[in-house]
């Protein structure tokens, strides 16, 4: 197993023969604390040290440097967090969920949401995924919560970002991602809804609501 080991934005690697690549525990030379596991029998690690390696690659420059291994490349992608914006819309104490024909979503129950698109804001992000995946402009009244999580399958780090969004008129999903939308009652909603910190999020909004 290769280990991952960054502090404040710096890499600690291992040359091999003028390649850059991710050290085995043997060549780790301090302690560490293995933070969770990464794509590729990789280990997230946060060194011990009592100063700044200032010395040590910095993270966003490696992408782009010729003599760093697929493995280095790999592990600075998956270590980068993945933003999502979810968008709580309840109409008539109903909520609305979307089901994903494709990707990570495919044949899944979720709130409508997706990626934050670079240089875009949380809000329009939510408001934009909103109109793509049902069709439905929106307002924002607030953000509700932050949830952060490692990913079970996919061993990336999701920060979820939930607004209370009001819509008006019926979902027209679209079907290039989109198999099906609808609101369901709020009990209905957490049953058939795949991700814990979406269907808590249900279960908080429709008490504070009650």
């Amino acid at each position: 197993m290769q280990m991952y080991v960054e502090s404040d934005g710096r890499v600690f690697l291992v040359d091999r023969a003028g390649r850059l690549d991710l050290p085995e525990a043997h060549e780790v030379p301090f302690d560490v604390d293995i933070i969770a596991p990464l794509p590729g029998d990789v280990c997230f690690c946060v060194p011990r040290l009592d100063r700044h390696p200032q010395e040590w690659h910095a993270k966003d420059e490696l992408p782009t440097l010729p003599n760093a291994s697929p493995h280095v490349r790999a592990a600075v992608h998956a270590t980068m967090p993945r933003v999502i914006v979810e968008g709580l819309c309840v109409r008539e104490k109903k909520i609305l969920l979307v089901k994903g024909n494709r990707g990570l979503t495919e044949g899944r129950w979720t709130l409508p949401g997706g990626f934050l698109r670079f240089g875009e804001t949380p809000e329009q992000g939510v408001l934009r995924e909103i109109r793509e995946e049902t069709g439905l402009d929106g307002t924002i009244e607030g953000l509700s919560s932050a949830h952060s999580k490692l990913g079970r399958q996919t061993r990336l780090h999701w920060v979820m970002l939930f607004y209370r969004v009001t819509v008006k008129g019926e979902p027209q999903p679209n079907p290039d991602e989109i198999a099906e939308a609808r609101f369901f009652p709020p009990g209905e909603a957490t049953k058939v809804i795949f991700d814990d910190a979406m269907a808590g999020e249900i279960r908080a909004l429709m008490h504070t609501s009650a």
